[in-house]
Order: C-alpha cells, then structure tokens, then sequence
C-alpha cells in the first residue's frame, strides 16, 4: 500500500513538473521567436547593404575596404543586413575601421573637446558630426546584435525546458501505469489448507 502510494506521489510530482516546463518552453519558444523578427525587421528598415565583392578585391588601407575587413566582412558581400552576425560585423569591422581612419584613432570625446577648444576650425566641427553619427550607428547596430543573441539563448532554453518537460512525463506516465494492482494475499509454501469435510 505505502509502495503504490508513494509511486502515486511521484507521478503527480514528475506531471507538474513536466507542465511546468513544457508551458516553460513555450514561452522561451515564443520570446525567441517574438525578439529574432523584431530585431530583423528592424535591420531590414534600415536598408543597409555590404559592399559588393568586387570591392573586396584589391582592400588597401585609408580606402572604403582595409584588409583587416576581408575575414570578418567579405563573407556579407553584396548582402542585405539582417541578421545579428551582420550587424556585429559591420558596426565593428566597417564601420569602426572608418572612423579610426578618418579620426586618426582618437575618440568622439576627445575630438569634441578639440572642437569646442577651436570653435573656428569647421573641418574639425565637421569631422565631430560625422564621427557622432558613425558611433550612434554602430551602437545600434550593436544593440541590436545583443538582442540576437539573447533570441538564441532563449531558443536554446526552450529546447532545454523541451527536452526535460519530455522526461518528467515519460517518468510521470510510467509511475501512473507501470503501478501493480494489489493481489490476493499468497499462502506460504508447506502450509496445507483445510476443507470443510463431507458428511454421508
């Protein structure tokens, strides 16, 4: 009786704990999915496109494709970005090349403060604007590819939660139907049975 009772408490336990993560993986599922289109439409609506192939081909420092860039951009040639990898790609490999060359390393901050300390110099107000656009653009495409990757660790979750949500029910389903039922009490072996004797 204790036996059945306590397979009985363990399949109940091992069903909540499969609805609790089945319902789990779902809603990573469907977070993954939610933060992975919004993200792409994003990126779509910014109609940003790579560089054909054709300039890949002969990169030479100071012009638009620098050697350091054939590893890690020429891969997107010619594409459409719209994915996390890409916009990594092109705010750290395309577009932060550029702004080294033309600032000649020196930071938003550091060129800001030159230019307040020359008010005069509009070259140098000019090359402020364009840097401070170039660092908010690849921010947000860094942003951008920080919410990519937290849409495939939330894939990865769900398929995790899937996965063991499937185990607790298997364990829950053999608790409930692998129990036995309880059997007729068994007469030990050597002890004889007595029958009612027949009268004439």
């Amino acid at each position: 009786m204790r036996r059945n009772s306590s397979r009985t408490l363990v399949g109940a336990m091992s069903a909540a704990l499969a609805a609790v993560l089945l319902i789990a993986g779902g809603l990573l599922l469907w977070g993954s999915a939610y933060v992975h289109n919004t993200v792409q439409s994003q990126l779509a609506s910014q109609q940003i496109t790579f560089p054909a192939a054709a300039a890949f081909a002969h990169p030479k420092a100071g012009s638009e494709i620098t050697p350091n860039m054939i590893p890690s951009v020429s891969q997107y040639a010619g594409q459409k970005l719209l994915t996390g990898q890409q916009a990594e790609a092109y705010a750290d490999h395309f577009i932060a090349q550029h702004i080294t060359d033309m600032s000649g390393g020196k930071t938003y901050s550091q060129l800001s403060a030159e230019s307040m300390a020359q008010p005069s110099n509009t070259q140098l107000s000019g090359l402020v604007s364009t840097v401070f656009k170039g660092e908010t653009l690849r921010s947000m495409l860094l942003n951008a590819y920080g919410w990519w990757k937290v849409s495939q660790i939330t894939y990865i979750a769900a398929l995790v939660s899937f996965g063991l949500g499937t185990m607790a029910a298997f364990a829950a389903a053999f608790a409930f139907v692998g129990r036995r039922p309880e059997s007729a009490p068994v007469v030990p072996a050597g002890h004889e049975s007595i029958t009612p004797a027949k009268t004439a």
